[in-house]
C-alpha cells in the first residue's frame, strides 16, 4: 500500500517563483505518470525532470500519493477554468453529460495517469487540504454551474455527489479493463438522465438564474 503521510504537512508555494516551481513539478509528474503509472514512477525522476532538489519535491509532496492527488486537482482546476457556460437553451442533462463524457475521454487517453490520480485522490489524507478546496468540491461546483444552478441546496449538492461517485465508478471499470470506454460513456449518460431529469427519480431545487425555484418531476406511467 502506498505511503500517504509524511513527516511534515505539505508546504504550499507562496511566491511567484515557488508557484512556477510547483507547477513545473506537477507537469513533470503528469508526463512521467502517463508513461509509467503510479508504481513505476520514481520521485527522483520527477525531481530531475522538473529541475528541483529531491528535498524540495518532498517538502511540497511527502509521497507519490500527495503528488498524484495534486496532479488531479490541477487538472480539475484547468477543466473548471476552461469550461464555458453551455449555450442558451441547453438542458441540464445535456450540459452535464457533455462535461463528464468530455472529461472521461481525456482520462481514457492516458489510463496509467488517470488510474494514479484517481487512486491517490481517494486515499489522500483529508486533513492535508487545509483551507484549499478539495478536488471533489471543485468538480461538484463545476457540475452545478454547468447545470445552471447558481444557488444550490443541500439536496442539489447531494445529487451531484452521487453523480460524481457514479462517474468515478464507471471510470474505474475502464481503467481496470473491466469495461469498454463506450460502455462507460453510455453509463455516464444514463446516470445523468436518471439523477438529473428522469421523471419520478429526483427533485431539483435552487436558483437557475431567474430566482429560487423548486422543480418537481413527478412520475408518469409509460
Amino acid at each position: 500500500m502506498p505511503r500517504t503521510t509524511g513527516e511534515r504537512t505539505p508546504a504550499r508555494p507562496t511566491s511567484a517563483k515557488q508557484r512556477q516551481r510547483h507547477a513545473r513539478i506537477l507537469r513533470s509528474a503528469a508526463r512521467l505518470g502517463a508513461k509509467h503509472g503510479f508504481e513505476r514512477m520514481q520521485m527522483h525522476d520527477v525531481a530531475r525532470e522538473s529541475g528541483v532538489a529531491i528535498a524540495t519535491l518532498y517538502r511540497y509532496f511527502p509521497s507519490k500519493t500527495h503528488l498524484f492527488a495534486a496532479v488531479m486537482r490541477a487538472q480539475i482546476l484547468r477543466l473548471d477554468a476552461g469550461t464555458p457556460a453551455p449555450p442558451p437553451g441547453t438542458g441540464r442533462v445535456e450540459a452535464v453529460t457533455d462535461l463528464l463524457t468530455g472529461a472521461s475521454g481525456q482520462l481514457f487517453e492516458q489510463p496509467l495517469l488517470a488510474l494514479a490520480m484517481m487512486h491517490s485522490n481517494n486515499v489522500a489524507p483529508v486533513g492535508d487540504s487545509g483551507p484549499v478546496r478539495r478536488t471533489d468540491e471543485i468538480l461538484g461546483d463545476l457540475m452545478l454551474r454547468t447545470a445552471g444552478v447558481t444557488d444550490p441546496t443541500e439536496r442539489d449538492r447531494r445529487v451531484v455527489r452521487i453523480l460524481q461517485q457514479a462517474w468515478y465508478g464507471l471510470l474505474t471499470t475502464v481503467l481496470y479493463e473491466r469495461s469498454s470506454p463506450e460502455a462507460a460513456q453510455d453509463g455516464v449518460r444514463l446516470a445523468c438522465r436518471l439523477l438529473l431529469a428522469e421523471p419520478g427519480h429526483r427533485e431539483w431545487t435552487g436558483s437557475t438564474g431567474g430566482g429560487v425555484t423548486t422543480v418537481r418531476e413527478d412520475h408518469r406511467p409509460t
